[in-house]
């Protein structure tokens, strides 16, 4: 007897149709999977087996073959646990779908079984239940632990399961599964974050940090240790818009694919429908792999989990050299192209890049009290560590000073992250006003930037001067731009004035010139 069921394969954050069809025929026992399986999906021959028997189900004694169509597609993934399980108890005769069922057409089915037939979590349940959706199924069975995320596409019936019995009940119309309704979703929930008024003094810090947020740009931020930088970078997503619709989906596809989605933050993942932009700080010890993606089976790196967030590189010159290179590209472009020999993915990564360095390999180079310990070498070799065209990517660079302990002990608390968001909030939204909804200051083109951000006569002589005296590029030009279109929009000024243009130019100082 022959049994097809419907599934998906994933490609990237998308996935392409893919159909189970198990046949069972007269010859000695055996098992056959045929159509390009990878490792996850051939070892589910074990895994099925035993669910089935734990289950009381008998598995078939005879000649099983299970084809993945289309064959000249890999397929990777244990989400093809419960189909092949399911087809092998329909072609058996085991199980047999209920009138209904059979005119409705039968429930799209993911999940990984467990040996005693429980369902365990997958991923990339999202984008699954996205395309589930988009071919016209009605309803989509999964385990339990997906059914949170799944829950956000609108339009599909999400049938949450514990185990194969429970699916090969509802399949034969005796025990129905429950349909999953969210309480509430995660972008209606307080969600804490790190507040600026535990940051003490530092109000150029402060001053940049505001901008970076307003316009989405590159910060750098520069200084001994134990100042702040990294406590400064903490707060950045407490300042930042919360996401749209949009892009909250967009985000947790990429979530989704990389199996670091959690209900309500879970298991250390993020939140489904998260409304607070994402915030990656990876360990400087991060293969170029990890940051920008990739693997056999391509996954998302930290660039595209950093979509519309910000990845954190703290001590930004102890990452390899391979490491840091890589982000040229997404930096200027916004997405990750992966080549591999039998495809090419896309992973969107528009993020914001905000580094933290010391000026020298001690730390205390230019410290006003303690004494640095390198030499002029050891100084030059440290600074190298970071090219010349990713730095010159950086659209501020802010020499972040130490604080004494009786001005600390002394000052009063700072401004709190309400406020200072609500600035950068006004001042997103006079972007989306003038350049379009989601274009922020930092992606404006050159084009656009003769159209919105061209400063007044005196803003003009004085950005030709500094271009003269610094000898800057045609990169630094265009992001001193940027950044004063940005400092224009936070103090409600519809023209970019010399006193911006002065501001940004404030920004683009050499790393360590203190």
């Amino acid at each position: 007897m022959l049994a097809r069921l419907a599934s998906a394969a994933l490609r990237g954050l998308d996935a392409e149709p893919v159909d189970v069809e198990v046949d069972l025929s007269r010859g000695l026992p055996s098992w056959s999977m045929v159509g390009l399986a990878e490792g996850a999906v051939r070892e589910s021959r074990d895994r099925v087996r035993a669910a089935l028997l734990n289950s009381n189900f008998e598995f078939p004694l005879r000649h099983i073959t299970v084809n993945l169509s289309p064959a000249d597609k890999r397929k990777d993934g244990s989400y093809f646990d419960l189909p092949v399980a399911m087809g092998l108890l329909i072609a058996s005769g085991q199980v047999v779908p209920s009138h209904n069922q059979i005119e409705e057409k039968l429930p799209f089915m993911i999940g990984e079984l467990a040996l005693d037939g429980r369902l365990n979590r997958i991923s990339g349940a999202l984008p699954l239940t996205l395309f589930a959706r988009s071919q016209g199924f009605k309803s989509i069975i999964l385990p339990e632990a997906n059914a949170d995320e799944a829950a956000v596409v609108d339009g599909i019936e999400v049938l949450p399961a514990k185990s194969l019995l429970a699916v090969a009940a509802h399949l034969a119309g005796r025990d129905m599964l429950a349909r999953y309704e969210r309480a509430l979703f995660e972008d209606e929930v307080s969600q804490a974050t790190p507040d600026m008024m535990d940051i003490r003094g530092q109000q150029q810090a402060r001053r940049a940090l505001e901008i970076s947020a307003a316009g989405s740009h590159h910060l750098l931020l520069s200084g001994p240790p134990g100042v702040g930088k990294s406590m400064l970078a903490a707060r950045l997503p407490g300042i930042l818009p919360p996401l749209t619709s949009e892009q909250k989906l967009e985000v947790a596809r990429i979530y989704s694919i990389s199996g670091e989605s959690g209900s309500n933050g879970s298991r250390g993942g993020r939140a489904p429908m998260s409304s607070v932009p994402p915030f990656r700080a990876p360990h400087h010890s991060a293969s170029d792999v990890a940051m920008i993606g990739g693997g056999s089976i391509p996954k998302p790196g930290e660039v595209s989990k950093s979509h519309h967030g910000t990845l954190f590189l703290d001590e930004l010159p102890e990452y390899r050299r391979q490491v840091l290179e890589v982000l040229r590209q997404p930096l200027e472009n916004g997405y990750v192209c992966i080549a591999r020999a039998a495809e090419t993915l896309e992973f969107p990564a528009q993020f914001q890049l905000v580094a933290a360095m010391n000026p020298c390999p001690c730390g205390y180079l230019g410290h006003p009290t303690r004494n640095c310990q390198c030499s002029g070498m050891q100084v030059r070799r440290y600074r190298t560590r970071i090219s010349g065209p990713l730095l010159d990517r950086f659209d501020l660079r802010v020499h972040v000073p130490p604080v004494e302990k009786d001005e600390l002990m002394g000052m009063a608390t700072g401004e709190s992250s309400a406020a200072v968001a609500l600035r950068v909030n006004e001042a997103r939204q006079r972007q989306y006003a003038r350049q379009g909804e989601g274009v922020v200051n930092a992606r404006l083109t050159p084009s656009q930037l003769e159209l919105y951000a061209m400063p007044d006569s005196k803003g003009s002589k004085l950005l030709d001067t500094a271009m003269s005296r610094f000898s800057l590029s045609a990169r630094s030009y265009h992001r001193i731009l940027k950044v004063a279109r940005t400092i224009a929009d936070i103090e409600d000024e519809q023209n970019v004035s010399s006193t911006s243009i002065a501001e940004a130019l404030q920004y683009r100082g050499e790393v360590n010139d203190e």
